[in-house]
């Protein structure tokens, strides 16, 4: 049985602490002034409309449980208690893109992997990921722009073509993420997509050395793709009872490998790829055991913010960060005032 070392001690004491300044400082009240929370959820609204009780973002979403083991590689990177050899529970949620919670799985978006991972000694680390390695936008105001742009018109369900070419114009890195989302393969699973931090981090290890990352979940389930020319014909809840009916069948993994930037390589601007020849440490394997409707499931009342973090791990200048936790600090306290809406997915996969 590993004993709580000092250090894990000292953090867990400190950790009510911590937190307080780190909400404080993602809410823009102390530090520089930031877009705050509330206008990025005003925003989210504007473009996938009211669904009260639902997130604002990822809104359809299934619930897991499983462990993380690793296989101590990480210990020479980070001193989080996590990379020490070992397993460690996990659960978080698989969702897909949009605040429709009933929307249709047979869209070309991004599918997203939420993660909390728990030490012995009760540190927490969330970790919240897409199939993507690169986001569409490098900072906060250019997200809400992009929401509002991209609002579908009822009549027609896509943008208004002259205001989407007025942002296009002013934001190269948008259109290139849209060439690579239709060029790039759909995955058909949850269970055969990798999921990106998207988002650089800083690890710290025993001596006090920090390394700008990133990381993401490769799985072992090879990928195979969704037809995109017959994305209308795919069943409304495909990927969630897809991975439900995979599950019986026993688990399914993931490998964790963690790649450490380079000198210049952009540690603050999510919407570019660092290069593929970056060295790259495999630090463990993810496995899920069991999925589930959020009424039942550990997920459903969780922000999978990407700022909380344990002692060895730390953030980056990337603006993205702060804004997103405010944002899904906003959204919760939405949340928690309205009436919790039933699992969209919840009917079709019961209670396994």
């Amino acid at each position: 049985m590993k004993h709580p070392r000092p250090a894990a001690i000292a953090a867990v004491v400190a950790a009510p602490a911590a937190l307080a300044v780190a909400f404080a400082w993602a809410g823009g009240w102390i530090g520089p002034k930031r877009l705050g929370g509330g206008a990025i959820a005003d925003a989210l609204e504007y473009n996938g409309g009211s669904h009260p009780g639902y997130r604002r973002a990822h809104a359809k979403g299934l619930c897991f449980t499983g462990v993380f083991e690793a296989n101590g590689a990480g210990a020479s990177l980070s001193r989080a208690a996590v990379f020490e050899a070992g397993s460690y529970p996990v659960f978080g949620r698989f969702s897909t893109a949009g605040g429709d919670p009933f929307a249709t799985d047979g869209r070309n978006v991004f599918h997203a992997m939420a993660l909390q991972i728990t030490s012995p000694e009760g540190e927490i680390w969330r970790l919240a990921m897409d199939h993507t390695p690169i986001f569409p936008v490098a900072t906060p105001q250019a997200f809400v722009e992009l929401q509002r742009a991209s609002r579908p018109d009822p009549a027609t369900g896509k943008p208004d073509p002259a205001v989407m070419k007025d942002y296009l114009s002013r934001h190269p890195e948008t259109k290139a993420y849209q060439d690579y989302i239709a060029a790039a393969p759909l995955p058909d699973s949850f269970a055969n997509g990798t999921y990106y931090s998207i988002n650089a981090f800083r690890f710290i290890d025993s001596a006090g050395e920090a390394r700008a990352v990133r990381w993401s979940f490769e799985p072992e389930t090879p990928l195979t793709v969704l037809d995109k020319q017959r994305l209308k014909e795919v069943p409304t809840d495909h990927l969630f009872d897809d991975m439900r009916e995979r599950l019986t069948h026993g688990p399914v993994r993931w490998r964790m490998k963690i790649v450490v930037a380079a000198p210049g390589d952009p540690k603050s601007d999510a919407t570019i790829a660092w290069p593929s020849d970056r060295r790259t440490v495999e630090t463990g394997v993810l496995r899920i055991d069991r999925a589930g409707p959020e009424e039942a499931g550990l997920c459903r009342d969780v922000t999978f913010d990407p700022t909380i973090l344990p002692a060895g791990i730390g953030l980056s200048d990337d603006p993205l960060l702060p804004a997103r936790s405010a944002a899904y600090s906003s959204s919760f306290r939405r949340r928690a005032v309205e009436t919790p809406g039933p699992s969209a997915v919840g009917k079709s996969l019961g209670a396994h």
